[in-house]
Protein backbone atom coordinates (compact mmCIF):
# COMPACT_ATOMS: atom_id res chain seq x y z
CA UNK A 1 0.00 0.00 0.00
CA UNK A 2 1.47 3.42 -0.94
CA UNK A 3 2.56 5.63 1.93
CA UNK A 4 1.53 8.91 0.23
CA UNK A 5 -1.60 9.83 -1.72
CA UNK A 6 -1.25 12.68 -4.22
CA UNK A 7 -4.56 14.22 -5.34
CA UNK A 8 -4.94 16.42 -8.43
CA UNK A 9 -8.33 18.04 -9.17
CA UNK A 10 -8.53 18.85 -12.90
CA UNK A 11 -10.98 20.82 -15.02
CA UNK A 12 -10.18 21.76 -18.64
CA UNK A 13 -6.46 21.46 -17.91
CA UNK A 14 -5.25 20.19 -21.28
CA UNK A 15 -2.53 22.86 -21.54
CA UNK A 16 -0.80 21.98 -18.27
CA UNK A 17 -1.93 18.60 -16.94
CA UNK A 18 0.78 16.51 -18.62
CA UNK A 19 3.66 18.52 -17.14
CA UNK A 20 1.93 18.66 -13.77
CA UNK A 21 1.56 14.86 -13.69
CA UNK A 22 5.14 14.38 -14.88
CA UNK A 23 6.39 16.54 -11.99
CA UNK A 24 4.77 13.98 -9.67
CA UNK A 25 5.89 10.85 -11.50
CA UNK A 26 9.48 12.14 -11.50
CA UNK A 27 9.65 12.44 -7.70
CA UNK A 28 12.70 10.99 -5.94
CA UNK A 29 10.34 9.24 -3.51
CA UNK A 30 8.36 6.74 -5.54
CA UNK A 31 6.08 5.13 -2.92
CA UNK A 32 2.90 7.06 -3.74
CA UNK A 33 -0.39 6.83 -5.55
CA UNK A 34 -1.51 9.61 -7.88
CA UNK A 35 -5.26 10.23 -7.97
CA UNK A 36 -6.61 12.61 -10.64
CA UNK A 37 -10.20 13.79 -10.31
CA UNK A 38 -11.39 14.92 -13.74
CA UNK A 39 -14.34 17.21 -13.10
CA UNK A 40 -16.40 17.03 -16.32
CA UNK A 41 -13.71 18.59 -18.52
CA UNK A 42 -14.92 19.51 -21.99
CA UNK A 43 -11.43 19.58 -23.53
CA UNK A 44 -8.87 16.78 -23.99
CA UNK A 45 -7.81 16.58 -20.32
CA UNK A 46 -9.12 13.04 -19.86
CA UNK A 47 -7.53 11.79 -23.10
CA UNK A 48 -4.13 13.25 -22.21
CA UNK A 49 -4.21 11.61 -18.77
CA UNK A 50 -5.30 8.27 -20.22
CA UNK A 51 -2.24 8.21 -22.48
CA UNK A 52 0.16 8.35 -19.51
CA UNK A 53 1.20 4.82 -18.59
CA UNK A 54 2.15 4.46 -14.93
CA UNK A 55 0.62 2.00 -12.45
CA UNK A 56 0.60 4.67 -9.73
CA UNK A 57 -1.78 6.88 -11.73
CA UNK A 58 -5.54 6.56 -11.24
CA UNK A 59 -8.10 8.65 -13.14
CA UNK A 60 -11.63 9.18 -11.85
CA UNK A 61 -14.26 11.08 -13.82
CA UNK A 62 -16.93 13.05 -11.97
CA UNK A 63 -19.59 15.66 -12.64
CA UNK A 64 -18.42 19.24 -12.33
CA UNK A 65 -17.59 20.47 -8.84
CA UNK A 66 -15.45 23.14 -7.26
CA UNK A 67 -11.89 22.54 -6.05
CA UNK A 68 -12.99 21.73 -2.49
CA UNK A 69 -15.45 19.09 -3.70
CA UNK A 70 -12.90 17.50 -6.01
CA UNK A 71 -10.15 17.41 -3.38
CA UNK A 72 -12.57 15.70 -1.01
CA UNK A 73 -13.53 13.27 -3.77
CA UNK A 74 -9.87 12.44 -4.21
CA UNK A 75 -9.44 11.82 -0.50
CA UNK A 76 -12.31 9.33 -0.59
CA UNK A 77 -10.20 7.20 -2.98
CA UNK A 78 -6.91 7.70 -1.10
CA UNK A 79 -5.24 4.97 0.96
CA UNK A 80 -1.97 6.66 1.96
CA UNK A 81 -1.10 7.66 5.52
CA UNK A 82 0.02 11.06 4.18
CA UNK A 83 -2.11 13.24 1.89
CA UNK A 84 -0.99 16.02 -0.44
CA UNK A 85 -2.72 18.03 -3.15
CA UNK A 86 -1.54 19.55 -6.42
CA UNK A 87 -3.51 21.87 -8.70
CA UNK A 88 -3.58 20.87 -12.36
CA UNK A 89 -1.49 23.85 -13.51
CA UNK A 90 1.18 23.84 -10.80
CA UNK A 91 4.49 21.95 -10.60
CA UNK A 92 6.66 20.31 -7.96
CA UNK A 93 10.42 20.04 -7.78
CA UNK A 94 11.60 16.38 -7.82
CA UNK A 95 12.39 16.26 -4.09
CA UNK A 96 9.08 17.67 -2.83
CA UNK A 97 7.53 14.43 -1.60
CA UNK A 98 10.75 13.03 -0.18
CA UNK A 99 11.71 16.07 1.90
CA UNK A 100 8.20 16.74 3.16
CA UNK A 101 7.67 13.09 4.12
CA UNK A 102 11.04 12.88 5.86
CA UNK A 103 10.33 16.12 7.72
CA UNK A 104 7.01 14.83 9.05
CA UNK A 105 8.55 11.51 10.07
CA UNK A 106 11.31 13.36 11.94
CA UNK A 107 8.78 15.68 13.62
CA UNK A 108 6.08 13.39 15.01
CA UNK A 109 4.49 16.27 16.95
CA UNK A 110 3.56 17.98 13.65
CA UNK A 111 0.59 17.02 11.46
CA UNK A 112 1.29 19.33 8.50
CA UNK A 113 4.41 20.28 6.56
CA UNK A 114 4.74 23.09 4.02
CA UNK A 115 7.52 24.30 1.71
CA UNK A 116 8.43 27.51 -0.06
CA UNK A 117 6.86 28.57 -3.35
CA UNK A 118 7.95 30.48 -6.44
CA UNK A 119 5.49 32.00 -8.91
CA UNK A 120 5.90 31.12 -12.60
CA UNK A 121 4.11 32.38 -15.71
CA UNK A 122 1.99 30.40 -18.15
CA UNK A 123 5.16 29.12 -19.84
CA UNK A 124 6.76 28.03 -16.57
CA UNK A 125 9.22 30.94 -16.42
CA UNK A 126 10.12 32.39 -13.02
CA UNK A 127 8.15 35.50 -12.07
CA UNK A 128 8.89 36.16 -8.40
CA UNK A 129 9.41 34.61 -5.03
CA UNK A 130 6.34 33.79 -3.04
CA UNK A 131 6.34 33.54 0.76
CA UNK A 132 9.59 32.33 2.29
CA UNK A 133 8.95 31.85 6.00
CA UNK A 134 10.10 29.34 8.61
CA UNK A 135 7.29 29.31 11.15
CA UNK A 136 6.74 25.99 12.87
CA UNK A 137 4.80 24.68 15.86
CA UNK A 138 1.66 26.66 16.68
CA UNK A 139 1.46 28.83 13.58
CA UNK A 140 -2.19 29.83 14.08
CA UNK A 141 -1.72 33.57 14.79
CA UNK A 142 0.65 33.87 11.84
CA UNK A 143 -1.85 32.17 9.52
CA UNK A 144 -4.71 34.36 10.75
CA UNK A 145 -2.90 37.39 9.35
CA UNK A 146 -1.75 35.91 6.08
CA UNK A 147 -1.87 32.60 4.23
CA UNK A 148 1.90 32.36 3.93
CA UNK A 149 1.51 28.77 2.67
CA UNK A 150 0.33 30.46 -0.48
CA UNK A 151 -1.57 27.83 -2.46
CA UNK A 152 -3.33 24.48 -2.43
CA UNK A 153 -0.39 22.64 -4.01
CA UNK A 154 1.88 22.90 -1.02
CA UNK A 155 1.17 21.02 2.19
CA UNK A 156 1.45 17.36 3.14
CA UNK A 157 -0.93 16.26 5.90
CA UNK A 158 -1.16 13.21 8.09
CA UNK A 159 -4.24 11.26 7.04
CA UNK A 160 -5.81 11.11 10.50
CA UNK A 161 -5.45 14.89 10.95
CA UNK A 162 -7.10 15.63 7.60
CA UNK A 163 -9.93 13.23 8.38
CA UNK A 164 -10.46 14.60 11.89
CA UNK A 165 -10.59 18.16 10.57
CA UNK A 166 -13.42 17.27 8.21
CA UNK A 167 -11.99 17.93 4.76
CA UNK A 168 -12.34 21.05 2.64
CA UNK A 169 -15.30 23.40 3.06
CA UNK A 170 -17.32 22.69 -0.09
CA UNK A 171 -19.35 25.90 0.19
CA UNK A 172 -16.27 27.98 -0.67
CA UNK A 173 -15.34 28.58 -4.30
CA UNK A 174 -12.13 30.46 -3.45
CA UNK A 175 -9.75 30.41 -0.47
CA UNK A 176 -10.96 26.94 0.51
CA UNK A 177 -7.33 25.94 1.00
CA UNK A 178 -6.69 28.86 3.39
CA UNK A 179 -9.77 27.92 5.41
CA UNK A 180 -8.59 24.31 5.61
CA UNK A 181 -5.08 25.28 6.77
CA UNK A 182 -6.61 27.47 9.49
CA UNK A 183 -8.75 24.62 10.82
CA UNK A 184 -5.72 22.35 10.83
CA UNK A 185 -3.63 25.02 12.57
CA UNK A 186 -6.29 25.38 15.26
CA UNK A 187 -5.66 21.77 16.30
CA UNK A 188 -2.21 20.72 15.12
CA UNK A 189 1.38 21.87 14.83
CA UNK A 190 3.01 22.65 11.49
CA UNK A 191 6.61 22.23 10.34
CA UNK A 192 8.52 23.79 7.45
CA UNK A 193 10.84 22.68 4.65
CA UNK A 194 12.96 25.76 3.96
CA UNK A 195 13.31 25.17 0.24
CA UNK A 196 11.36 26.07 -2.90
CA UNK A 197 9.44 22.96 -3.88
CA UNK A 198 6.23 24.36 -5.39
CA UNK A 199 5.98 26.31 -8.64
CA UNK A 200 2.69 28.18 -8.60
CA UNK A 201 1.46 29.17 -12.05
CA UNK A 202 0.05 32.70 -12.36
CA UNK A 203 -2.43 33.26 -15.17
CA UNK A 204 -4.77 36.08 -16.15
CA UNK A 205 -7.50 33.45 -16.32
CA UNK A 206 -6.80 31.55 -13.11
CA UNK A 207 -9.37 31.29 -10.33
CA UNK A 208 -7.41 33.74 -8.18
CA UNK A 209 -7.75 36.37 -10.90
CA UNK A 210 -11.55 36.47 -10.49
CA UNK A 211 -11.40 39.27 -7.98
CA UNK A 212 -14.94 39.64 -6.64
CA UNK A 213 -15.46 35.96 -5.73
CA UNK A 214 -11.95 36.05 -4.26
CA UNK A 215 -12.93 38.95 -2.01
CA UNK A 216 -16.20 37.30 -0.97
CA UNK A 217 -14.59 33.97 -0.09
CA UNK A 218 -11.68 35.53 1.79
CA UNK A 219 -14.02 37.67 3.87
CA UNK A 220 -16.01 34.52 4.68
CA UNK A 221 -12.80 32.70 5.67
CA UNK A 222 -11.76 35.56 7.97
CA UNK A 223 -15.16 35.53 9.69
CA UNK A 224 -15.10 31.73 10.06
CA UNK A 225 -11.58 31.78 11.48
CA UNK A 226 -12.25 34.48 14.06
CA UNK A 227 -15.40 32.65 15.20
CA UNK A 228 -13.30 29.60 16.12
CA UNK A 229 -12.61 29.15 19.83
CA UNK A 230 -8.88 29.03 19.03
CA UNK A 231 -9.17 32.69 17.96
CA UNK A 232 -10.65 33.88 21.25
CA UNK A 233 -7.35 35.45 22.28
CA UNK A 234 -6.60 36.86 18.84
CA UNK A 235 -9.61 39.06 18.10
CA UNK A 236 -7.33 42.12 18.08
CA UNK A 237 -5.72 40.74 14.92
CA UNK A 238 -8.87 40.85 12.79
CA UNK A 239 -8.35 44.44 11.63
CA UNK A 240 -4.88 43.48 10.41
CA UNK A 241 -6.27 40.43 8.61
CA UNK A 242 -8.73 42.68 6.77
CA UNK A 243 -5.99 45.19 6.00
CA UNK A 244 -3.77 42.47 4.55
CA UNK A 245 -6.64 41.15 2.45
CA UNK A 246 -7.29 44.53 0.85
CA UNK A 247 -3.63 45.13 0.15
CA UNK A 248 -3.57 41.76 -1.61
CA UNK A 249 -6.77 42.54 -3.53
CA UNK A 250 -5.36 45.93 -4.55
CA UNK A 251 -2.32 44.20 -5.98
CA UNK A 252 -4.25 41.38 -7.69
CA UNK A 253 -6.83 43.70 -9.23
CA UNK A 254 -4.09 45.82 -10.84
CA UNK A 255 -1.98 42.85 -11.94
CA UNK A 256 -3.78 42.59 -15.26
CA UNK A 257 -3.86 44.10 -18.74
CA UNK A 258 -5.28 47.59 -19.38
CA UNK A 259 -9.00 47.42 -19.94
CA UNK A 260 -9.40 44.19 -17.99
CA UNK A 261 -9.37 45.86 -14.58
CA UNK A 262 -12.67 46.58 -12.84
CA UNK A 263 -12.01 50.25 -12.17
CA UNK A 264 -14.66 50.93 -9.53
CA UNK A 265 -13.80 47.79 -7.59
CA UNK A 266 -10.07 48.53 -7.76
CA UNK A 267 -10.75 52.01 -6.40
CA UNK A 268 -12.82 50.48 -3.60
CA UNK A 269 -10.01 48.05 -2.74
CA UNK A 270 -7.50 50.89 -2.60
CA UNK A 271 -9.74 53.03 -0.39
CA UNK A 272 -10.36 50.07 1.93
CA UNK A 273 -6.64 49.31 2.08
CA UNK A 274 -6.07 52.88 3.26
CA UNK A 275 -8.99 52.73 5.71
CA UNK A 276 -7.73 49.51 7.31
CA UNK A 277 -4.11 50.69 7.44
CA UNK A 278 -3.67 54.45 7.28
CA UNK A 279 0.12 54.06 7.27
CA UNK A 280 -0.05 52.88 3.66
CA UNK A 281 -0.62 56.53 2.68
CA UNK A 282 3.06 57.29 3.22
CA UNK A 283 4.17 54.36 1.05
CA UNK A 284 4.95 55.01 -2.63
CA UNK A 285 3.03 51.93 -3.73
CA UNK A 286 -0.38 53.43 -2.95
CA UNK A 287 0.28 56.43 -5.18
CA UNK A 288 1.74 54.22 -7.91
CA UNK A 289 -1.43 52.14 -7.71
CA UNK A 290 -3.72 55.14 -8.17
CA UNK A 291 -1.61 56.39 -11.07
CA UNK A 292 -1.58 52.96 -12.71
CA UNK A 293 -5.36 52.75 -12.33
CA UNK A 294 -5.76 56.15 -14.00
CA UNK A 295 -3.55 55.12 -16.92
CA UNK A 296 -5.39 51.81 -17.36
CA UNK A 297 -8.82 53.43 -17.10
CA UNK A 298 -8.52 56.58 -19.18
CA UNK A 299 -6.01 55.80 -21.94
CA UNK A 300 -6.66 53.59 -24.97
CA UNK A 301 -5.36 50.04 -24.60
CA UNK A 302 -2.28 50.37 -26.81
CA UNK A 303 -1.21 53.68 -25.30
CA UNK A 304 -1.79 52.47 -21.74
CA UNK A 305 0.20 49.32 -22.43
CA UNK A 306 3.03 51.37 -23.97
CA UNK A 307 3.16 53.75 -20.98
CA UNK A 308 3.24 50.89 -18.48
CA UNK A 309 5.94 49.05 -20.43
CA UNK A 310 8.09 52.17 -20.55
CA UNK A 311 7.71 52.71 -16.83
CA UNK A 312 7.94 49.25 -15.23
CA UNK A 313 8.39 50.78 -11.80
CA UNK A 314 4.91 52.25 -12.18
CA UNK A 315 3.50 49.00 -13.50
CA UNK A 316 4.80 46.84 -10.67
CA UNK A 317 2.63 47.19 -7.56
CA UNK A 318 3.65 43.87 -5.99
CA UNK A 319 5.24 45.82 -3.13
CA UNK A 320 1.72 45.93 -1.64
CA UNK A 321 2.55 42.41 -0.44
CA UNK A 322 5.62 43.66 1.38
CA UNK A 323 3.46 45.92 3.55
CA UNK A 324 1.21 43.15 4.83
CA UNK A 325 1.34 42.95 8.61
CA UNK A 326 2.73 39.77 10.14
CA UNK A 327 2.40 38.52 13.69
CA UNK A 328 6.14 38.80 14.07
CA UNK A 329 6.27 42.42 12.88
CA UNK A 330 3.41 43.39 15.20
CA UNK A 331 4.23 41.50 18.36
CA UNK A 332 7.57 39.71 18.15
CA UNK A 333 9.90 42.46 16.97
Amino acid sequence: MPIISVIIPAYNAEKTIKKTIESVLNQTLSDFELIVINSNSSDSTSEIISQIQDPRLQLFNYSQGNAAINRNRGFNHAVGDFITFLDADDLWTPDKLELQYTTLVNNPEAAVVYSWTDCVDESGNFLRKCSYVNWSGDIYPHLLLDDFIGNGSNVMIRRDAFQATGGFNESLTNAEDTEMWLRLAAKYEFVNVSKVQVLYRVSLYSKSSNILPLEKSNLAVINIAYADKKAANYQHLKKYSLGNLYKYLSYKSLDTLPGQQKTLHVARFLVTAIYTDISILIKPVIWKAWLKLLVMSFFPYKLAKEILSKFPVLSNVSTFLGYEKTYKSLFES
